[in-house]
């Protein structure tokens, strides 16, 4: 569960903003007519989302990569409608203490001012030690894929959608800046990463064709995602395939791991230019339980990764011959 609060800093103002949201916090109402209400609205965006190709292929490509684990559970009519009122309340009564809160801030607030506003927000909740209550539930790891799986799925679009990945890595991995580093070469660069340099400008199978990693608390997901002509799905499929594998085997050159480091170093910058930015950098280090320099440290992590460090770290978490391939689209 998360909560947000963005207020001015008018002392006046800002005393109210808490107020209010230490209030909502602890004692929501939970008015069933406006459940009522917001289950029909949401009810009426799920209907809508099936006609959608990427939220179709979405949902069959979460439970192909993630099975049982909760990272693939998705909502449906069906579990939506058994949602009502007192299971809301039973789980905020159940999880919501002021023990197991982290709060970020960011403004133009002294560390007491910061120090006081958190006391404040978290004034109503429950106050007792987390020692003292019964454990959260275990979550166990996203299991790894044993074979590789092709999923077609028929649908009326002009484009055929492609999704190939497998799951990934924790966020506090030890290998996130080498992955992430990789990944700007292999398919998160854009122009000048290898999978668009391969299926775009030399076969011209795709207008865009990208990679990411998707880390949480427990392994997310590795995800090659495209859209294509659906007579050149083939062809496109098979070119990424051999891009990641040979990727996997060889690593980057000297010469592109310099572009990708110059390029996110130089970038970084923009990551924190705002404070909605800074806060969500900020919520991630406590979140996941990153070191606490975690920002001050970023450029030089990224420029001591070597192509030996990324080739290692792509050995270690991707296994190219036993993704999931889910491809949706008409002939099919």
């Amino acid at each position: 569960m998360s909560f947000s609060l963005r207020s001015l800093t008018e002392p006046d103002l800002l005393e109210k903003a808490v107020a209010l949201a230490a209030r909502e916090i602890a004692e929501p109402s939970f008015p069933e007519s406006i459940w009522q209400r917001e289950r029909q609205r949401v009810q009426a965006a799920l209907k809508e989302s099936y006609t959608r190709p990427a939220a179709v292929i979405g949902r069959a490509y979460s439970k192909a990569v993630y099975g049982d684990h909760p990272y693939g559970y998705e909502m449906t009519e069906a579990t939506l409608a058994r949602i009502g009122v007192a299971d809301m309340r039973l789980a905020h009564a159940a999880g919501v203490v002021a023990c197991r809160a982290r709060i970020s801030m960011v403004g133009a607030v002294t560390r007491a001012q910061a120090d006081t506003l958190a006391t404040r927000l978290l004034s109503r909740l429950p106050q007792v030690p987390c020692a003292s209550l019964p454990p959260l539930p275990a979550v166990a790891e996203v299991a790894p894929l044993t074979q590789p799986a092709e999923l077609r799925i028929p649908f009326d679009s002009a484009q055929a959608h492609v999704l190939i990945g497998q799951p990934g890595f924790k966020r506090a991995d030890p290998d996130y800046f080498a992955l992430t580093v990789g990944n700007y070469i292999l398919g998160g660069g854009g122009f000048v990463s290898r999978l668009t340099n391969e299926v775009r400008e030399k076969r011209g199978l795709t207008y865009g064709v990208s990679s990411h990693f998707s880390p949480g608390l427990h392994a997310g997901s590795f995800t090659v995602g495209l859209q294509t002509r659906p007579d050149q799905a083939a062809q496109a499929v098979e070119i990424v395939r051999q891009v990641v594998r040979g990727f996997v085997a060889n690593g980057p050159t000297e010469a592109e791991l310099q572009s990708a480091k110059d390029n996110l170093i130089g970038g970084f910058a923009l990551r924190i230019d705002s404070n909605r930015k800074l806060l969500g950098n900020i919520a991630a280090i406590a979140w996941n339980n990153l070191p606490l320099d975690y920002l001050e440290t970023w450029t030089q992590q990224v420029d001591k990764v070597s192509v030996a460090d990324i080739k290692a770290a792509f050995a270690r978490k991707l296994q190219a011959e036993t993704m999931v391939t889910v491809i949706l689209g008409s002939s099919l």
